[in-house]
């Protein structure tokens, strides 16, 4: 225990915990979105073609995720204008976007010169490398989708639901869906460091998945994607900490030992229910 509590002596472990609990925050509210509405593939274009701004990054010498910023937002609502105003299909949207994305990031990664750049830190995520000012982006984050839950919880929770309905309500559909996709993009983009391009759809559907098993309400669902995302993200941190392994992947696998936890607690009460009652 004396060796736990020293760990918070060191800055990057500090920057580590602030970014494991503003991360699971951010996800955990969106995610709860994303998984209602199902549109789980769109968050995963939208991560994968950030891949192409990281390329882009090095290639131009600027700050990787500078590209990675630019290519989600582009990617986020050309998904949502193509598929919506043009009428291109949206799961065809979501794989040009995501297979462009890929191919431009090797493109220009290998068109960088000098050394081909270490990737797998963006690619697989590693918390411990977050940054001061990474805190700073994502707190703010967090901040804002916060602040804009609460102005407009009863229209996303229209439009996750029903947007038809929503539209009959007087709700401005297009212009909470285009922030709602912003969110999402500029999300994925300073979550990457956690778990990386490969798994950040992951964080963003999970624990909102193992949320699911407990309750269906909408507010209930963040609220526990929230808490089961950051008991995720820390344990996942320690244990990649002390075993000296991949921290996003250790993460990922952790949410999943959780899921399938909950799944079996929830299978093994049913079935003691329906026994308790045919022996009735």
């Amino acid at each position: 225990m004396e060796s736990f509590a020293n760990l918070f002596h060191y800055r990057f472990f500090i920057h580590a915990f602030l970014a494991a609990i503003l991360a699971s925050i951010a996800c955990g509210i969106l995610g709860t979105y994303i998984v209602t509405k199902r549109m789980v593939f769109i968050s995963g274009g939208i991560t994968h073609t950030s891949f192409g701004g990281i390329g882009l990054g090095y290639f131009l010498g600027v700050n990787p995720m500078l590209g990675a910023a630019f290519f989600s937002l582009v990617s986020a609502l050309g998904i949502e204008f193509f598929t919506h105003k043009i009428k291109v299909r949206e799961d065809s949207m979501i794989a040009i976007f995501w297979a462009s994305g890929m191919a431009l990031g090797i493109i220009f990664v290998y068109l960088t010169p000098g050394y081909a750049p270490n990737l797998m830190s963006y690619l697989f995520g590693n918390i411990l490398t977050v940054s001061l000012l990474d805190i700073y982006f994502l707190a703010l984050l967090t901040f804002l989708l916060i602040l804009f839950f609460i102005l407009f919880y009863h229209p996303v929770v229209f439009i996750a639901f029903d947007e038809d309905f929503a539209r009959i309500r007087h709700v401005p559909v297009d212009l909470i869906k285009y922030l709602l996709m912003v969110f999402i993009a500029l999300t994925i983009v300073l979550t990457i460091r956690v778990a990386g391009v490969i798994l950040i759809m992951s964080l963003l559907t999970m624990p909102q998945t193992t949320a699911n098993i407990f309750t269906k309400s909408f507010l209930k669902v963040i609220i526990l994607s929230i808490c089961m995302a950051f008991a995720g993200t820390f344990a996942g941190l320690l244990i990649s900490y002390y075993l000296d392994i991949p921290s996003g992947a250790t993460i990922i696998f952790t949410l999943l030992v959780i899921f399938a936890l909950a799944r079996s607690t929830w299978y093994l009460t049913m079935k003691h229910r329906v026994r308790r009652i045919s022996s009735t």
